[in-house]
């Protein structure tokens, strides 16, 4: 129950901020071109921000190698979830290759398939539940989760150019972003223990622009979704589909593994969190700044987040609770 009312508590939270820009594109309060702005700003600042502050707070050798057994489960679940991704979302765009749309648009079913709302969303359920040294665990099993999602996983929705061909140039321009750019920043900053000699003034500016992020993302989920035939977002039967596999059948393939090898229940407990979460609004954030499809990101994200608040506390009680 406790996991049901955390739930429920962030979804009402979440839709408010949504209902909010729903409104400001009904009311026409901003122009339609609003949301590029706040993509960019999620793109250029927020985003960028988060991730800096979550990577220098995290990445040091004392705790990486104290927790390196966390660590190592979230890495093989997450390269499985890509291998299984690549095939899988070819079922959900078909015959894309050479078609730079479809190949986007099977690359936002690719990201969805391995990337759920793990940190806005799981975060706040791991620490409501079993408080701050839960969450530091939880950080821990997510971190290269986290890596792999702020590199790869941000270059997948990326829309390339048509005509264009996979490079090593190219490659790196695309990498060449600002939340990549954050990552590596990070990472190299909290090996160095830099945070220490920072001047508290321009930690306070990270710590208030990444408050920003899950805020800002959710408006703009709303105000893209109040762009759309509201009919039209709840009728893509794909995207249920996805939905299904995003929040029962991936989160219980999972669990099921890990406990068949003797896994321990704090790590599947861990691990059910984290692929258990609803879809993320990296599909619509990204999509948005770069001219990309929206309309399938927000079908995603509002209705995996819905049905989140049933499945979550469910999931966890058949698979963890009863298991």
């Amino acid at each position: 129950m406790d996991i049901f009312f955390l739930t429920l508590t962030q979804m009402l939270m979440m839709f408010t901020l949504i209902l909010a820009g729903f409104l400001l594109r009904k009311a026409n309060i901003l122009p339609a071109s609003s949301d590029l702005t706040m993509s960019r700003l999620e793109l250029y600042i927020f985003t960028p921000a988060l991730t800096l502050s979550n990577f220098m707070d995290n990445c040091n050798l004392e705790t990486l190698k104290s927790n390196s057994v966390l660590i190592l489960y979230g890495l093989a679940i997450v390269l499985s979830a890509i291998v299984m991704a690549t095939f899988v979302c070819r079922l959900f765009v078909k015959n894309a290759d050479g078609d730079p749309t479809l190949e986007y648009k099977r690359n936002i079913y690719k990201y969805a398939l391995v990337f759920s709302n793990h940190g806005f969303m799981g975060n706040f359920i791991v620490l409501g539940v079993w408080g701050s040294e839960g969450l530091f665990r939880y950080l821990m099993f997510t971190f290269l989760i986290g890596m792999i999602c702020s590199s790869w996983g941000l270059y997948i929705l990326i829309p390339k150019e048509k005509g264009e061909k996979p490079s090593v140039k190219n490659v790196f321009k695309k990498l060449l972003v600002p939340p990549i750019i954050a990552l590596f920043a990070g990472i190299v900053l909290g090996l160095l223990n830099a945070k220490a000699y920072m001047p508290e003034f321009l930690l306070t500016a990270l710590s208030n622009a990444s408050s920003c992020m899950g805020p800002v993302a959710m408006i703009l989920a709303g105000f893209v979704i109040g762009g759309y035939d509201f009919r039209e977002l709840i009728s893509d039967k794909k995207v249920y589909i996805a939905t299904f596999l995003r929040l029962i059948v991936i989160p219980s393939v999972v669990v099921l593994i890990l406990k068949a090898f003797g896994t321990p229940d704090s790590i599947t407990t861990l691990a059910l969190v984290a692929y258990g979460c609803p879809l993320g609004l990296n599909t619509i954030v990204y999509p948005a700044a770069y001219g990309g499809e929206t309309k399938t990101g927000a079908s995603m994200a509002m209705i995996s987040h819905t049905l989140s608040v049933i499945t979550i506390p469910v999931m966890y009680l058949l698979l963890i609770v009863l298991l």
